[in-house]
């Protein structure tokens, strides 16, 4: 990983709560200079607390101690107010509107340690590293279908994708809904909210429809975290 550079944005404030997750993002514009200006501009009211381009580069933005703007109008898991309890780093990519594309190797190599670093110093648990989408599933769908949460479950960074022993349990839409907020979702918009857990644990067919699978990868994943398998 590249060494660390600093480039401070004045968009921050004081938290009022303790760290307990991370938020990925996607920067969604055009390239890194583009963000980085805007997640500087005092007017923007947007920042994280890193910035990672597609060749590794690792920008230090926000100090973590300080609340960074990222998160916006969020919800996870009970906290309301999501960007005083967690760190935001961005990825730098274009994003749907400019050329959704994967995320390259030097840029997963480089989150990876940064990401360990955090959630060994603030216990955060795996259940709490999280994207935009899921914390705010009807106005984003960042980091978007193609981010690679295998990769980090394989590190224990993030919450595997359950792919054993699934059996529907035959949920109506409304006992889906009941589980998925149970599990820490948003589902005042319904649809959004089944896109959102599909783009996170089935991000082969993001179509907001619930059926079998889903349903079978949300009840594994709630079976597991009762068993205490999933923090």
């Amino acid at each position: 990983m590249s060494e660390m550079i600093d480039c401070p944005s004045p968009n921050h404030d004081a938290r009022d709560q303790p760290i307990s997750m991370v938020v990925l993002h996607y920067t969604g514009m055009e390239n890194a200079a583009v963000a980085i200006e805007r997640l500087r501009d005092p007017e923007a009211r947007v920042s994280c607390h890193y910035l990672i381009g597609e060749d590794g580069q690792v920008v230090r933005m926000v100090p973590e101690d300080r609340r960074a703007w990222h998160a916006g109008r969020s919800y996870w898991r009970g906290v309301r107010e999501v960007n005083a309890a967690s760190i935001g780093i961005e990825l730098v990519n274009p994003g749907h509107e400019f050329g959704y594309r994967p995320f390259p190797e030097e840029q997963m190599r480089a989150l990876l340690p940064l990401l360990a670093d955090i959630v060994d110093r603030y216990d955060i648990p795996r259940a709490n590293i999280v994207g935009h989408s899921d914390v705010a599933p009807s106005r984003k769908i960042d980091p978007g279908e193609l981010f690679d949460w295998g990769r980090l479950a394989k590190h224990g960074l993030a919450l595997p994708r359950p792919t054993r022993n699934l059996v529907d349990p035959l949920w109506t839409d409304g006992g889906f809904l009941l589980a998925l907020e149970r599990f820490g979702y948003d589902v005042s918009s319904p649809k959004d909210a089944v896109s959102a857990f599909q783009r996170r644990f089935r991000p082969e067919q993001v179509d907001g429809e619930i059926e079998g699978e889903c349903r079978a990868i949300l009840l594994q994943l709630l079976l597991d975290r009762e068993r205490g398998h999933t923090r």
